[in-house]
């Protein structure tokens, strides 16, 4: 095992820069995911890590030593990539057992290291199949097993699940969490996928534009975002445009697209009347009750009509008609409380949830009374 760190790293090609002065460290031990959508520069810098790119500028330690300038097959490090990339023409084990015979170790001993390792991911039952005679999943649990067997001081994993089906997906999330506390060697795994990054990781550095956005655990990220494209990108929500109209003590007041006010938690964030806001309204967050009329509206509460009702396996997704704008909220299929398009209901939330964001896309504050 061994800690990373990246300072100042910078990849360009041409005119075009894939990563801007990136700063990370991961821990000893640690499963941390890059994630964010493509082109952000996370698998570019996966490569810089691998040895596979050259830094434009930036330095790369793997522990304590300097591992900027040296080659990929000089740093202790195994990549797993999209592509199993198994030789077809031999056995599992043998396919496993090939980075430890270029490493030059023993037969008998290379044989030992590959078998504990497919017992590790599961596979100890398929030593001798044909690797063109395995499922996607068991493939990829091969590349992974041949990755371990070198022993090396940090994993590298570039997407390596987006070519299997969902529910497969799913499962080989869990048992790479599993492997990883199991062998408890430093992961760095790329994806674009959040709930992948949810499932797998200790921590996780959101990439956007080439640099780090935010870097926390996944709790921490998803409900105490930095900025409004992390709001967006990690799941779903309501954004609806905001005009500051009084400051108080604990926030603001402020006029909404959907004409009623809501009160926002800004704390002491630096907003004036006049401002305009993004505040976001997570489906999860919002509470809904059918009612006759308007009466209740106010600063934490608004009432529409149900547009449209969208089925999306198990749950249901409800449009509400705010006079031209919309909110949408969820319920779980076979929910107490069902509702149809036309039903009339009052939407209300806690001002403690709303996250408001300002035009630059700057958080200016959450929940602070």
């Amino acid at each position: 095992m061994a800690s990373v760190t990246l300072s100042g790293l910078r990849k360009e090609y041409g005119d075009l820069t894939a990563v801007d002065g990136l700063d990370l460290d991961v821990d000893d031990g640690e499963l941390l995911c890059l994630l964010g959508p493509s082109g952000c520069g996370k698998s570019t810098t996966l490569r810089m890590l691998g040895g596979l790119e050259t830094p434009t500028d930036g330095d790369v330690h793997i522990g304590d030593e300097p591992v900027t300038d040296q080659p990929p097959y000089e740093r202790n490090t195994s990549m797993v990539f999209q592509s199993w990339a198994l030789f077809p023409r031999k056995s599992v084990i043998e396919n496993v057992a090939f980075g430890l015979k270029m490493d030059g170790v023993s037969e008998d001993e290379r044989r030992e290291r590959a078998r504990e390792m497919l017992d590790v991911v599961e596979m100890g039952e398929f030593v001798d199949h044909d690797p063109t005679d395995l499922s996607g999943g068991q493939k990829q649990r091969v590349a992974l097993a041949r990755s371990l067997a070198i022993e090396p001081d940090v994993l590298l994993l570039d997407e390596p699940l987006s070519n299997l089906d969902k529910r497969l997906r799913e499962q080989m999330q869990l048992e790479l969490r599993n492997i990883h506390d199991a062998v408890e060697t430093t992961f760095v795994h790329v994806t674009h996928d959040q709930n992948e990054a949810f499932t797998l990781a200790d921590s996780i550095a959101i990439m956007h534009d080439g640099d780090i956005e935010q870097i926390g655990a996944p709790r921490e990220v998803y409900d105490d975002p930095v900025s409004l494209f992390i709001e967006e990108f990690l799941g779903d929500t309501n954004l609806v445009d905001a005009t500051v109209a009084e400051v108080t003590e604990t926030g603001v007041i402020a006029d909404t697209a959907f004409d009623t006010e809501v009160d926002v938690r800004t704390g002491d964030a630096a907003v004036a009347q006049g401002d305009g806001l993004s505040v976001s309204f997570r489906p999860e967050e919002l509470d809904v009750e059918r009612v006759e009329g308007t009466d209740g509206d106010g600063a934490s509460a608004v009432t529409g009509e149900i547009t449209d009702v969208l089925y999306r396996g198990s749950t249901v997704r409800f449009y509400v008609d705010l006079g031209g704008e919309h909110l949408f909220f969820e319920q779980s299929v076979g929910a107490d409380t069902a509702f149809s398009a036309g039903d009339v209901v009052r939407v209300s939330w806690d001002p403690d949830d709303l996250l408001a964001f300002a035009a630059d896309g700057a958080r200016v504050g959450r929940g602070e009374t």
